[in-house]
């Protein structure tokens, strides 16, 4: 799947800087934005009409950057993740107080995804570490599975919108809850 290579680093810049941006993914187009920057993910959540207490997907293409999470995981737990990821594959993980309430809503878990989009993958390792990632679209509407469908629902509001196509995914990302093993959304 071919993307422009420079489409990579504008993104993983506007991200740096505080941005938020739209990328595809392996269904549907998202936005992103750095998820340690507070100003950011409120911006993201506003554009979205979306609420704090739902929570955000994290996303990057390297398991490591979930290190604070995963540590207290049992082997069993741990196994359940690899033989997932990378993929299309969220797993809600409890956050043991590591990650901002701006990021888990009103949740004692967070979702967390290693993709294997390339270039959602190329953009994580560009800007360093996991993005926040969810549907770009309005609540309550349909995500965008085209970039022009992005660029319909924001306009000019995004930092950036770029990186390609989709990963041609029929459905979103599975969801399941790793304590419970509940699956809450099919793939």
């Amino acid at each position: 799947m071919a993307f422009p290579p420079l489409d990579v680093h504008f993104a993983a810049h506007a991200i740096s800087g505080g941005g938020v941006i739209a990328h595809p993914t392996e269904s549907v187009w998202g936005l992103a934005c750095d998820p340690s920057n507070r100003h950011a993910v409120q911006r993201l959540l506003r554009l979205k009409h979306r609420p704090l207490d739902k929570g955000l997907i994290l996303v990057s293409a390297d398991q490591r950057d979930f290190a604070p999470m995963l540590d207290k995981l049992s082997a069993h737990q741990l196994q359940q993740l690899q033989a997932s990821w990378p993929g299309p594959v969220t797993w809600l993980v409890p956050h043991c107080d590591q990650v901002p309430a701006w990021i888990t809503g009103t949740h004692t878990s967070v979702a967390l995804r290693c993709t294997d989009h390339p270039f959602t993958s190329a953009l994580t390792r560009a800007f360093g570490g996991a993005i926040v990632s969810t549907s770009a679209n309005p609540s309550g509407c349909q995500p965008a599975r085209k970039k022009y469908q992005v660029l319909r629902y924001f306009g000019d509001a995004l930092d950036f919108v770029g990186g390609g196509a989709t990963g041609g995914r029929a459905t979103p990302s599975e969801i399941r809850d790793l304590i419970s093993g509940r699956v809450v959304r099919t793939g």
